[in-house]
């Protein structure tokens, strides 16, 4: 089984430079979702070969994230692709209705390719409530379109947010719109119970 994690910085994760040409990779959700995914498998004495490509790309747009997708995605022959894409676009004020049609563009190119698309919310952001109603109208589009193609939809911004607020919490974040390595946890368990649990139950009962 092998996963693509395509999106931005908040897929890249934390890394730390170690020189003035390279990073040392650090916390990101993939890397945390491997290890919950390895360690599922375990416990289940299942023998499935597993493994989670990281193609986050920082400052990436949901435009870029398609300009790639034959590279990083489809010629990577992945079984699913998570796909966590468009805080950018909100962050240089593209329509909402542009984002979701990009990321439905990308939905359809991994289907298209047999590869299971796995939509994802953004997650909030903390300092800059003018972009909080923004996210909030991309993310009711995505699962829109995520229930359109009978899709699982995992909801980032309600698992990492105050609910009262709809601010990103403190405890998650890093700068305001990028995560700490306890947001990226967040997040990896998210993905995993809300998706990649069940869909690993469900695969190694056909074994």
């Amino acid at each position: 089984m092998k996963i693509v994690a395509l999106g931005d910085s908040l897929t890249v994760g934390n890394q730390t430079i170690f020189d003035t040409t390279e990073f040392e990779e650090s916390a990101s959700y993939p890397a945390y979702l491997e290890t919950l995914a390895l360690n599922h498998l375990r416990t289940k004495q299942s023998n499935m070969n597993f493994s989670i490509v990281n193609k986050g790309v920082c400052g990436d747009l949901t435009s870029g994230m398609i300009e790639r997708f034959a590279t990083d995605v489809v010629m990577e022959k992945p079984n699913c692709v998570i796909i966590l894409g468009g805080t950018n676009d909100v962050g240089w004020g593209f329509d909402p209705a542009v984002i979701v049609r990009n990321l439905g563009m990308m939905y359809d190119a991994a289907l298209r390719e047999n590869i299971l698309p796995v939509p994802c919310s953004i997650p909030s952001i903390l300092g800059f409530d003018e972009f909080i109603s923004p996210r909030l109208r991309l993310n009711s589009m995505i699962r829109a379109k995520a229930e359109q193609n009978k899709l699982a939809y995992v909801d980032l911004f309600a698992a990492t947010a105050n609910p009262q607020t709809r601010r990103l919490l403190e405890e998650y974040s890093a700068d305001g719109l990028h995560l700490n390595d306890t947001g990226y946890e967040r997040v990896a368990q998210c993905v995993f119970d809300q998706w990649l649990k069940p869909f690993l139950d469900n695969e190694t009962t056909k074994t």
